[in-house]
């Protein structure tokens, strides 16, 4: 057996380096876990080496995608994984958002009095399981990755065992969970069965040639299921209220952002690279029935998600809910993108539609998590204060809490020279350019309707008179951290955002490309 795993190291098919930062990751989760056991008070240990360990494997990212010698390679691990600058993008975002996670989540754990080497590990595990799903280029990979984020996140949930709320949300997070990966398994099978691969890249180039094409449409439309799911797409959207409400709102911020981002990539891994757009799409040919097929009800969908988030939004009186609305809203936003990137006749606006996605998701992590940081403060202990009323009058009172929240609010409506407008026109430009007019006049028209709720929170916190009379809290050194990073990602995303636009559509195997010439 030792012979058999030396003989796999020295084969150079086996491209180690590739798989650096879910190493890391996983790595750290597992001594995070093992000293939790032998000194389970070390809560700042705890946290420091988490921090520790994310930052050193978003080190890893940068170094794999300024080394284009590492890609290229269609036999690592079996074609089985991708270095590309969709994992690569997504990959940072889901980084960041499990560092900004831990730091707001330090209050938390303290006045809960939460298992904190517990916590930790299962957040590091539910990390590696979004970097897989970013990374796989086999649907056994997604899944797999799937399933590794989606068993940490129902125990996150609930980790507040003594709160009936918390205990509902996991439970209802579970069995929806369940059922929707039921669905994405089962079209992969039935994809498998009608292309005899698992492999994104040799179901693509099988697509005219499928064994049984019915099978095909019938499993990627089961697939489309599963991961309207995940992403909390209208009609898949119901659990997203209740579980996020009745989560803790650390880990809320989490399932907003990292969960979401992570679905978004594999989304797009399966449904751009797997059932790609074929230029004889003129033709009667499978490729292109089933682009036409899944590329309308993407759009169906984006509409309909938007409506029902905004719509929904309006009547919430509690912040967590609102945000939850909110959250299926926007990622009828990142759909538009999707379609777009879905419509793309070249490599190149393909990758500039993905990287619009990439970037979106961003932006809007970046502020979300800014919002939840705010809420979370607080709501204290409990998560007792999360109405719209608990906000009112808190504009004087705690002015810097409110004009940061404030900010995010105008970001996640999509006001000029923030993160959010500028996520907006890029994912909107590319549906826009393949001619979904429709798509983009509904989404304008959404957004026009999204500056109702954010707008009356801004006006609950500075033009209402303070109703009760409990006392302000500090902001703690964390917290306080994740506010100004969310801060300045709004307002430099915003202004500045050439560059990081710039890095998401560099292509680590383009580069390839260009060195060899």
């Amino acid at each position: 057996m030792n012979a058999i795993f030396l003989q796999q190291l020295a084969n150079p098919e086996i491209n180690f380096p590739l798989i650096l930062p879910e190493t890391i990751v996983a790595a750290v989760a597992a001594i995070v876990m093992l000293i939790d056991c032998f000194a389970p008070r070390q809560r700042f240990v705890t946290s420091a080496l988490s921090i520790i360990g994310l930052l050193a494997a978003g080190a890893a990212t940068i170094w794999l995608w300024t080394s284009p010698g590492l890609a290229g390679n269609p036999n690592d691990f079996n074609g089985m994984m991708t270095l590309d600058a969709l994992r690569l993008s997504f990959t940072l975002v889901f980084l960041l958002v499990s560092i900004c996670t831990i730091l707001i989540s330090e209050i938390w754990v303290t006045n809960e009095n939460v298992p904190a080497g517990e916590y930790h590990s299962l957040l590091l595990f539910a990390t590696v399981g979004m970097m897989l799903m970013a990374s796989g280029n086999d649907l056994v990979i997604l899944f797999l990755g799937l399933e590794t984020l989606s068993i940490a996140t129902y125990v996150l949930a609930g980790l507040r065992r003594t709160d009936l709320r918390s205990n509902e949300s996991s439970l209802k997070y579970f069995i929806l969970g369940s059922f929707s990966s039921a669905f994405l398994l089962y079209g992969m099978a039935l994809v498998y069965g009608a292309t005899g691969s698992t492999n994104i890249t040799i179901i693509a180039s099988r697509l005219d040639t499928a064994f049984f094409p019915a099978l095909l449409l019938v499993g990627a439309a089961m697939m489309l299921i599963g991961f309207g799911f995940k992403i909390a797409a209208a009609p898949f959207h119901v659990w997203t209220p209740d579980v996020y409400e009745g989560a803790p709102t650390p880990i809320t911020s989490l399932l907003a952002t990292g969960s979401k981002a992570a679905g978004f990539a594999a989304f797009l891994r399966v449904f751009i690279f797997a059932f790609p757009f074929i230029a004889t799409a003129a033709s009667d040919n499978v490729s292109a029935n089933l682009h036409t097929t899944w590329l309308s009800a993407l759009s169906v969908m984006a509409m309909i998600t938007m409506v029902v988030g905004n719509v929904a939004a309006i009547v919430q009186n509690n912040i967590k809910r609102m945000l939850a609305y909110s959250s299926i809203a926007h990622a009828g936003y990142a759909l538009v993108g999707f379609v777009g990137a879905g419509a793309a006749r070249t490599a190149a606006e393909r990758d500039n539609a993905i990287a619009a996605v990439a970037f979106y998701m961003l932006a809007y992590a970046i502020t979300s998590l800014g919002a939840f940081a705010v809420v979370t403060l607080l709501a204290q202990k409990g998560d007792r204060r999360t109405e719209f009323e608990d906000y009112t009058g808190i504009g004087f009172r705690a002015p810097v809490l409110a004009f940061t929240l404030s900010l995010f609010m105008l970001s996640l409506f999509g006001l000029p020279l923030t993160a959010g407008f500028t996520g907006k026109i890029l994912v909107f430009r590319p549906a826009l350019d393949a001619g979904f007019y429709l798509l983009v006049i509904v989404a304008v028209i959404n957004t026009a309707i999204s500056a109702y709720y954010y707008l009356r929170l801004i006006v609950v916190m500075f033009f209402r008179e303070r109703t009760t009379d409990w006392a302000l809290p500090r902001i703690p050194a964390s917290l306080a951290v994740v506010l100004i990073l969310a801060v300045i990602g709004v307002l430099g995303f915003g202004i500045f955002s050439n560059g990081a636009i710039r890095a998401f559509q560099r292509n680590p195997a383009a580069a390839v490309i260009q060195a060899e010439k």
